[in-house]
């Protein structure tokens, strides 16, 4: 495969959370960037090419035009926020700025983890858990994790998850309610993330980040076994 050429490129993949995160927050600063599929269901996550992007065989990776790479959503966003400022992505308050990460970090360290495409594919691997039963560990910990942002959330005033302007809570929100939705998570009992999840959603850079436009948006490479990438 021809390495893409030397442009801001996001690796990603349609589907992924974190990607989503990444393409939002490109959308909210403006930021071009060339989408390069990384396709998890084909392993190429795992192949020796993306591997030397990053390590830990993970999606997203950024790369800068001079080849500088990042892995780990909220590392690249934090990077994206310090490079090209505005829109901020942070409050300036400073006790606002720190709800704004306690809900960020808990749906990218508490909840999402547990829901990886690594780890469903390891509980059914090891332990036999069927396409039932893994769709019932994710609503589980979705559930868990969005007990604890809701309460969060019905304490702040405001259209979005961290008052009225759009913030990294609201990045990390969407992403993991389509998740939610996916796994077939009742929403009804968290009515403060469904409402900033929908005044989200209505607005242009989430619209064009979530994952049915990057999936025909997306560029696409050969791999050496034929395989789409």
């Amino acid at each position: 495969m021809q390495d893409p050429l030397p442009e801001p490129c996001l690796f990603g993949y349609w589907r992924s959370s974190a990607a989503y995160r990444v393409r939002i927050a490109l959308n909210l600063k403006r930021i071009t960037a060339r989408q390069v599929s990384v396709q998890l269901q084909l392993g190429e996550q795992t192949s020796d090419e993306h591997r030397a992007r990053n390590p830990a065989g993970l999606v997203p990776v950024w790369r800068d035009a001079d080849g500088f790479t990042l892995a780990q959503s909220l590392a690249i966003i934090d990077y994206l926020d310090e490079i090209y400022p505005n829109p901020p992505l942070l409050p300036n308050e400073p006790r606002q700025k720190a709800i704004c990460r306690e809900i960020a970090y808990t749906i990218a360290c508490d909840i999402h983890p547990l829901g990886n495409l690594r780890v469903l594919e390891k509980l059914a691997a090891d332990y036999g858990a069927g396409a039932g039963a893994r769709a019932a560990w994710n609503r589980h910990w979705i559930g868990t994790g969005f007990c604890a942002i809701e309460a969060r959330l019905a304490a702040i005033a405001g259209r979005h998850a961290a008052g009225d302007q759009i913030t990294l809570a609201d990045i990390c929100l969407v992403p993991q309610v389509y998740n939610a939705r996916r796994a077939g998570l009742d929403l009804a009992p968290y009515p403060r993330i469904a409402a900033a999840d929908a005044a989200a959603r209505a607005l242009s850079a989430f619209a064009q980040a979530a994952p049915e436009a990057a999936a025909t948006g997306a560029e696409t490479f050969a791999s050496p076994g034929g395989l789409p990438k």
